[in-house]
């Protein structure tokens, strides 16, 4: 598909710089978004009581509303600026490292943008959902975690990594203050698990 008809049919998503690259790199294919339904009123309602031996996950994918849904296409916004001469410039591409992002960027006279400010016409990436489910945050696997586009090292300074108390660090580490008690990993909230592939783009 040519960008144009993407941008078209395409809804925004946003990732931050180092999930970018994992994109860009074929690493990560799968990402986890609060569910922002009160689950609990679900969960205790008439319906599940009369409903009781239908999962909890069933039944928030039957209830609540996705952002997103299986076959939709995403365009990514990420961290972005604008070249004297109007084009654009990310900032997962090409530097690898914070210090060579600020020397590169103040040499040139340019500053990084946030993702939300992004225009739709600069996306570049663009995906497509290929399935969604619902679950408690503290469900997630090792294999869930590699497919996040996190590299969990089996050693950090000669201890033994617990993959997922290090996924949980990660994730708090997303979650604003306001939110933490009800969103953070100790809240096991539930969330939507979207997988999707990476999109080819023909022009």
């Amino acid at each position: 598909m040519n960008k144009t008809d993407l941008l078209k049919i395409a809804k925004p998503i946003l990732f931050n710089t180092e999930m970018v690259r994992a994109i860009l790199l074929g690493r990560k294919t799968q990402t986890r978004r609060i569910v922002k339904q009160n689950t609990e009123t679900i969960l205790n309602s008439p319906y599940h009581k009369e409903h009781s031996q239908v999962p909890d996950a069933q039944l928030i994918l039957k209830l609540c509303q996705p952002l997103y849904e299986t076959g939709n296409i995403l365009y990514v916004r990420e961290t972005w600026s604008k070249s004297n001469a109007g084009t654009y410039l990310y900032r997962a591409f090409p530097f690898d490292a914070p210090e060579e992002e600020d020397v590169a960027m103040k040499s040139l006279g340019y500053k990084w943008h946030p993702s939300i400010h992004m225009p739709k016409k600069a996306a570049r990436i663009f995906l497509r959902i290929t399935a969604v489910r619902t679950e408690r945050l503290q469900e997630i696997t090792i294999e869930d975690i590699e497919n996040e586009g996190i590299i969990c090292p089996t050693k950090r300074d000669g201890e033994i990594i617990d993959y997922i108390a290090d996924f949980a660090r990660l994730w708090d580490d997303t979650i604003g203050v306001k939110g933490f008690d009800k969103y953070g990993w100790n809240a096991d909230p539930w969330v939507w698990v979207y997988e999707f592939e990476r999109i080819e783009i023909n022009d």
